[in-house]
C-alpha cells in the first residue's frame, strides 16, 4: 500500500514564516539579500541572535535546538525557510518537537544539510520542499523562484522532461523521498531513515570524491534501504571530481545502481548546482521510462 503523505497548509503573501539558523554560519550580504525576497511576499520573523557563530556552527546546540524547535511550536508560523546548510542539524534534530509538528504540520523549506529536516518530516508522513535556503534565494532564477511559490501557495509540483535514462526500467509513481547523499546515509547509519514501499528516491551531492559516494550507496544498499524503491532520479552531483584513479561519479552512479532492477534517470536539475528546481518531498512523484518526472 502507498503511503500517503499529508502536505502543510497552502500560504498565501502575506503568510508569517519564520527563517532560522540551524546549521552553519553564513555570509550575512547573501543572508540579508534572499530575506529581501522572502520579505517582500511575507512577514518574515526572525531571531535577534540568528546571526551567532560558534566555530562552524551557527551558535550552540541549545539555541540553534531552542530557535527551530520555537519555530515548530508557534501556531502562527506556517512555514520555516533554512538561512543555509552546511553542518549541524543532526546534532539537534532528536530535541526538537516532531510531536507537535505532525499534530500541526508546516513547511520546512531548505535543502543540503536540511535533508535531515526533511528525513524527519518523511517519517511522519509530512511533506517538506527540498529547494533554495536563504542565502541561495537571491542567486535562484524567476522560474524557480515561481516554482517555489507555486508550491508552497497552491500546492502545484513542478515536471521534468528529458532526463538522462542511466537504467530503463518500468515507470513508477510514489512517495518521492531523499535529498542529499550524504545526510540520507548518516540517518540511515542512525537508524533514522524510512524508506516507503515504492519511494522515488531523489539523491544529489556536492564536494564528496566519487569512492565516497560509492562507499554511501553501498552502504544504503546493504542495508536495504534501496530494495524498497520504484525508481531513482539522480540530481546534482558538483564537484565530485574524480581522483587520481580517473573514476568518475557518472561511472560511480552508473555501477551502483546498475543492479536494482528499478528506472534509474539523471541530470534532474535539482541539488547544488547552477538549478535548483523545488520539489515537494512526500508529494507523489510519477517517473516515465522516456525520462519525464512530474509532482502530483
Amino acid at each position: 500500500m502507498t503511503a500517503v503523505f499529508r502536505t502543510p497548509p497552502k500560504l498565501r503573501p502575506g503568510s508569517r514564516v519564520a527563517v532560522v539558523a540551524s546549521s552553519s554560519p553564513f555570509p550575512r550580504d547573501e543572508l540579508f539579500r534572499g530575506l529581501g525576497w522572502l520579505g517582500g511576499r511575507y512577514v518574515v520573523s526572525a531571531r535577534a541572535d540568528f546571526l551567532t557563530r560558534f566555530g562552524y556552527l551557527a551558535g550552540d546546540d541549545e539555541r540553534r535546538a531552542e530557535e527551530l524547535g520555537s519555530a515548530m511550536r508557534d501556531p502562527t508560523i506556517e512555514a520555516i525557510f533554512c538561512a543555509r546548510g552546511g553542518y549541524g542539524l543532526t546534532r539537534i534534530v532528536d530535541r526538537l518537537p516532531w510531536e507537535s509538528f505532525e499534530q500541526s504540520p508546516k513547511w520546512i523549506v531548505g535543502f543540503s544539510d536540511v535533508t535531515a529536516l526533511h528525513l524527519e518530516a518523511q517519517r511522519r508522513k509530512v511533506v517538506s520542499l527540498h529547494g533554495p535556503n536563504v542565502t541561495s534565494l537571491f542567486r535562484a532564477s524567476p522560474a524557480e523562484r515561481a516554482r517555489l511559490l507555486a508550491i508552497l501557495e497552491r500546492h502545484e509540483g513542478p515536471s521534468f522532461d528529458d532526463l538522462e535514462v542511466i537504467h530503463e526500467g518500468e515507470s513508477a509513481e510514489g512517495p518521492a523521498v531523499g535529498g542529499n547523499l550524504t545526510l540520507v546515509e548518516a540517518q540511515a547509519a542512525a537508524g533514522r531513515l524510512h524508506v516507503p514501499q515504492g519511494a522515488v528516491l531523489f539523491l544529489e551531492d556536492v564536494t564528496e570524491r566519487p569512492y565516497r559516494i560509492d562507499r554511501m550507496l553501498t552502504s544504503l544498499h546493504r542495508g536495504g534501504h534501496l530494495s524498497r524503491v520504484s525508481a531513482v532520479v539522480l540530481g546534482s552531483f558538483t564537484e565530485c571530481v574524480a581522483g587520481p584513479d580517473g573514476v568518475s561519479v557518472e561511472d560511480v552512479v552508473r555501477e551502483r545502481t546498475a543492479g536494482l532492477g528499478v528506472l534509474v534517470l539523471g541530470g534532474a536539475p535539482v541539488g547544488h548546482g547552477v538549478r535548483n528546481t523545488p520539489i515537494p518531498l512526500g508529494a507523489s512523484a510519477s517517473v516515465s521510462p522516456s525520462g519525464r518526472v512530474a509532482f502530483t
